[in-house]
């Protein structure tokens, strides 16, 4: 499974993200790019452990058995998965600066220092489990703008 701890990987995701113009169009869901590039590094925050959010009873009663149907094989995420009400971006702002934090934030993912981090869906999570969801959420967000 393609993971955010492979440098390869990480490298193509940045070359998707510096592809991205804010003309573009999505294929489905209800942010524009400029939102969910933002929405994309506010998830990169969390997944770093830098911020953190209050978890939810959902997360409570279903998280650990949505994260192992999320994470067990290669399918790409749903379209119109639902999101952490922490990340949910209504305002938009300079696109070009928000592309390059996304990908400085991205650049920050170590598999040796990355910290497991308590999601507040998903709960606890090793570092494995991280950079596995992390490759998923933003190929779910870079295919919503053919990118």
């Amino acid at each position: 499974m393609k993971t955010i701890s492979d440098k390869t990987t990480r490298n193509e995701l940045i070359e998707s993200i510096r592809r991205l113009n804010e003309n573009a169009t999505a294929q489905w869901g209800k942010m524009n790019v400029q939102q969910m590039v933002k929405h994309c590094s506010l998830s990169e925050e969390m997944m770093l452990g830098k911020t953190k959010y209050k978890r939810n009873l959902l997360g409570f009663l279903f998280g650990k058995i949505a994260m192992k149907g999320l994470l067990k094989d290669e399918k790409p995420m749903m379209r119109n998965s639902p999101t952490v009400p922490g990340l949910k971006v209504k305002e938009t702002g300079h696109f070009e600066a928000e592309k390059a934090r996304w990908i400085s934030l991205i650049e920050e993912h170590d598999p040796v220092s990355s910290p497991e981090i308590l999601h507040p869906f998903f709960g606890q999570m090793t570092r494995e489990q991280i950079g596995c969801l992390v490759y998923k959420h933003m190929d779910h967000h870079l295919r919503q703008f053919n990118s």
